[in-house]
C-alpha cells in the first residue's frame, strides 16, 4: 500500500513549529506493516492543490494534515472537494457541536467557524473532541482514479487522538485479507559506534534478502532495526543477540534510564550519584522515569573541589596530588557517596566538559566514571568523549548508567 503524507502549514516551514507528524505517522503505520512512501510539507494556501495533483495518481492512501481551520488560508477542505468534484453541504450537527464548544468557553463563534461544518458530499466526518476542526475521510473512487484521502487537523493534540481512534482502525480494515505483512524488531545498543556495529552485522545479513537492517545513531547509543517477515526476524534477532551479548540495553525503544530503574526496582535496590561535570544530569535523567522514587536515594552535585571534600569526604590531598579530574578522585567520590547515602550503588563522574579548561595531559572531553557498590570492588575508568558541552553531559550520563546496568546484570564492566 503506497502512502503519502502532505503536511500543510507555513509555520512548519518557518521553523516556528517543529513538524512531528512524519515521525508519529511512521511509527504508527509500521504497526500495520506499512511505510510512508513520500512526505511533503507545504505552506498554507494554494500549494495544497499542486501537492495533491502530484500525490493522487501515485498513492493508495494520502494523509493530509492542517488547513481545516476557520481562516482564509485554511482551504484544504475546499480544494479536495473541488478536485474530487464534490459539493460542500452544511452539516448542522457539526455546526451545533462547534457552537456548543464556544458556549462552553464563554465565547461566541464567528461566522467563519461555520466553514468548518461544511462537509463534501460522500465524505465521512472524523470527530474531533479536542478542537473545532473535524476531520474528513474520502474513500477511494476507482472510477475517478482517486485514492483513500484522510484530512486531519494540524495540532498534534487534535491529530493524534483522531488518527488513533478513527484513521488507524480504518487503515487496518483496508488491509484485511491482503496477506502477510512486514514486522520489525529493535535493539538498543550501548558502548559501540554505528560503524563498528555495521561492520559486524552487515557481512552476516548482506546475503539475507529476507531481512532489511537499518541503523540510527544517537549520543552514546545505536538502534539496530530489523524489518521483514516474522519468521525471518526471529532468526535475525538470535544473530544480533549472539554478536552483542552484553551491549544490548533493550530489545525495544526503551531508554537506558527506564531499564536501570526497572532493574533496581526488581532487585529492591537503590542508587545515589555524585556528579561534577554533569551537574545533576544523571539524577535528572533518572527522575524522568515514573517510579524512580523507589530506587533513587539522593544525588550530590559536587562541582567545586570544596564540595567534594565537605559533602563526600574526598581528601583534599588526593585532589591536590591527582587533580579533580582523575581516577583516584572519581573513586573517592563514589565511595564517599555510597558511605554517606547508604545506597546499594553509587555513581560518580568528574570531567572536563569544555570548551575551556583542558590541557595537553587532560584535554576537553576527558572524564572519569566510578561505580561503587555494597560488597563489590569499586570500578573506575577514564574515557575521552570530545564534543560540545551539552552533548558531553548526555554521553557521560548514558555511559555511567550503562556501567550500573552491567553490574546489575553481572556483565563485564570493561
Amino acid at each position: 500500500m503506497r502512502i503519502e503524507v502532505v503536511n500543510t502549514g507555513t509555520e512548519l516551514l518557518l521553523g516556528t513549529v517543529i513538524n512531528t507528524h512524519a515521525g508519529y505517522f511512521g511509527q504508527e503505520l509500521f504497526k500495520l506493516g506499512l511505510r510512508i512512501q513520500r512526505q511533503v510539507t507545504i505552506p498554507d494556501g494554494d500549494d495544497i492543490r499542486r501537492a495533491l495533483e502530484y500525490a493522487i495518481p501515485r498513492a493508495d492512501v494520502i494523509l493530509v494534515t492542517g488547513g481545516l481551520g476557520p481562516t482564509s488560508d485554511d482551504i484544504t477542505r475546499e480544494v479536495v472537494a473541488d478536485m474530487l468534484g464534490r459539493d460542500l453541504v452544511l452539516d448542522e450537527a457539526i455546526r451545533d457541536i462547534i457552537h456548543g464548544m464556544f458556549q462552553g468557553w464563554g465565547r461566541k463563534p464567528d461566522s467563519s467557524n461555520d466553514r468548518q461544518a461544511m462537509v463534501p458530499v460522500g465524505a465521512t466526518v472524523l470527530e474531533n473532541p479536542n478542537g473545532t476542526a473535524p476531520g474528513l475521510y474520502f474513500p477511494a473512487d476507482p472510477e475517478n482514479n482517486s485514492p483513500h484521502i484522510f484530512l486531519m487537523p494540524g495540532p498534534p493534540r487534535e491529530l493524534k487522538p483522531m488518527f488513533q481512534d478513527q484513521v488507524f482502525p480504518q487503515l487496518a480494515s483496508l488491509l484485511e485479507g491482503s496477506g502477510s505483512i512486514d514486522t520489525w524488531s529493535n535493539f538498543r545498543i550501548y558502548g559501540i559506534g554505528e560503524s563498528s556495529i555495521a561492520g559486524k552485522l552487515d557481512p552476516i545479513f548482506e546475503s539475507n534478502h529476507a531481512v532489511e537492517i537499518g541503523y540510527c545513531a544517537r549520543l552514546g547509543e545505536v538502534d539496530v532495526r530489523l524489518i521483514g517477515q516474522a519468521d525471518a526476524i526471529k532468526a535475525a534477532e538470535d544473530v544480533v543477540r549472539e554478536v552483542f551479548p552484553h551491549e544490548i540495553v533493550a530489545e525495544s525503544e526503551e531508554s537506558i534510564e527506564e531499564v536501570v530503574v526497572d532493574l533496581l526496582d526488581k532487585r529492591g535496590q537503590t542508587m545515589a550519584t555524585a556528579e561534577s561535570c554533569t551537574g545533576g544530569e544523571i539524577v535528572s535523567t533518572i527522575t524522568n522515569v515514573p517510579g524512580s522514587s523507589n530506587v533513587l536515594n539522593r544525588g550530590y552535585v559536587t562541582y567545586a573541589n570544596e564540595a567534594k571534600v565537605d559533602m563526600l569526604g574526598v581528601a583534599a590531598s588526593l585532589i591536590e596530588a591527582h587533580g579533580a579530574v582523575s581516577g583516584p578522585v572519581a573513586s573517592a567520590m563514589a565511595e564517599g557517596c555510597l558511605r554517606e547515602s547508604g545506597a546499594d550503588h553509587a555513581i560518580a563522574v568528574t570531567g572536563i566538559a569544555g570548551p575551556g579548561g583542558g590541557s595537553d595531559e587532560k584535554p576537553v572531553g576527558t572524564v572519569y566514571v566510578a561505580l561503587a557498590s555494597q560488597h563489590s570492588e569499586t570500578y573506575v575508568k577514564g574515557y575521552f568523549k570530545p564534543t560540545d558541552r551539552i552533548s558531553f553531559k548526555l554521553r557521560v550520563t548514558r555511559l555511567a548508567l550503562d556501567l550500573l546496568r552491567r553490574r546489575l546484570l553481572g556483565f563485564p564492566l570493561d
